[in-house]
């Protein structure tokens, strides 16, 4: 009796768990290479956020680096919408050059 007693805690637990977690994987999908570009693109708007508090962006440098990420955001759903949820390698690769690229403006922008 204890044993099931303990087992429903434990899956009620779980449950809860994964009903908090759900919202953010709906979000960014749950596949790790989409999980690393989208928390990639997540790092990128704290960086601009940054910038923009500590007076090293302007609004209109935010404005357009945010424009950037949101394209790539953009570009990340269309490739996994064809690939049932899942992105591929070579659509990683891809993704990533151009969050290097954004990535090099934020720091420009902000360093100069």
């Amino acid at each position: 009796m204890m044993k099931a007693y303990r087992n429903i805690i434990l899956l009620a637990g779980t449950a809860t768990l994964l009903g908090a977690a759900s919202p953010a994987l709906a979000r960014f999908g749950s596949h790790p290479r989409r999980l690393e570009v989208n928390g990639r693109l997540f790092n990128q708007e704290h960086r601009i956020n940054a910038g923009v508090r500590d007076g090293q962006l302007t609004h209109q440098e935010a404005h357009q680096l945010r424009a950037d990420d949101r394209g790539i955001y953009r570009e990340e759903r269309q490739m996994a919408k064809l690939d049932n949820g899942h992105i591929t390698r070579a659509d990683q690769r891809a993704l990533n050059q151009q969050e290097n690229a954004t990535s090099k403006d934020i720091y420009n922008d902000r360093h100069n």
